[in-house]
């Protein structure tokens, strides 16, 4: 019998390529550095993530399981061990977020009702405080800036108190925050794939994975469906993270003294015309 695994995962692979060498073009990215890009993540998933547990990796058994040579996985390997991309999680949009959050969860940010207080920027209690809990070393005005860019704050305009108009923060614009949360994003999808694809052959229980698709959407309705998806997307989001986000540590206060699982839940919308092939069928 023809094992038709490889076939499937080429064109899986080839499906989510196709959109990322459009992403690379239009960022001025060429194929020479996504080459190096590749080989670097062959190396580092070879050394991590299959290490056998008993011994060390060597450049021989990775050069074995990546196909590259030993000389290239040398290569690699020490430009990995100056310089991970996987370490930079301390972004300016990662600390705008942690801001978000100590606001929506810390009771100290709290109106009596549980909700966002509106805050002063200076003083007891203060947005400035706020910042200094959870943001490091990032000023308390370029964090407002920011959260006013994207419409997370606005500032009243009688009072100056700064009101927290959404309960996330989302970049705007082509930024690279945003290309920050693409990798991450695309990431954790590929990682929960991965995960459940093995899942049954070690005995796991799968990760929750689901997607609601319709082929035959007419263009009409496209606008109340993009509202409506967004609106009881966020809400759900919103829903769970007022049951997780207490949790967090940095936000609850609890000392870090034991192990941390990262984990969380992505909502993301698409849509994309059907084309009809030469026989008229919907591709």
């Amino acid at each position: 019998m023809t094992d038709t695994k490889p076939n499937r995962l080429h064109q899986a692979l080839f499906r989510i390529l196709r959109p990322m060498a459009r992403l690379l073009l239009r960022n001025g990215i060429p194929f020479s550095e996504f080459s190096e890009l590749v080989k670097r993540a062959y190396v580092e998933a070879a050394f991590e993530d299959f290490a056998d547990g008993r011994r060390k990796p060597t450049d021989s058994r990775a050069a074995v399981m990546t196909g590259l040579t030993r000389k290239e996985v040398r290569k690699q390997r020490e430009i990995l061990a100056g310089d991970s991309p996987v370490s930079e999680r301390t972004s300016h949009a990662n600390r705008a977020s942690r801001v978000v959050s100590g606001w929506v969860h810390d009771d100290t940010f709290q109106a009596p009702d549980g909700q966002p207080a509106v805050l002063a920027f200076e003083g007891e209690n203060s947005f400035s405080e706020l910042v200094r809990k959870y943001s490091g070393d990032m000023t308390p005005r370029a964090i407002l800036d920011e959260l006013q860019r994207v419409g997370v704050v606005a500032v009243e305009a009688e009072s100056g108190l700064l009101v927290l108009k959404q309960r996330a923060y989302v970049p705007a614009g082509d930024s690279e925050e945003m290309l920050q949360i693409f990798g991450e994003d695309v990431s954790d999808l590929v990682d929960t794939i991965d995960y459940n694809l093995a899942s049954r052959e070690n005995g796991q229980q799968p990760l929750f994975q689901r997607t609601l698709t319709y082929n035959g959407i007419p263009p009409e309705v496209l606008d109340e469906w993009r509202e409506r998806a967004a609106e009881q997307s966020q809400a759900l989001l919103e829903e769970l993270d007022s049951w997780l986000g207490p949790h967090d540590r940095s936000v609850s206060g609890q000392e870090d003294d034991g192990e941390s699982v990262r984990t969380g839940v992505s909502i993301f919308y698409f849509e994309e015309p059907i084309l009809a092939n030469k026989s008229g069928d919907d591709q």
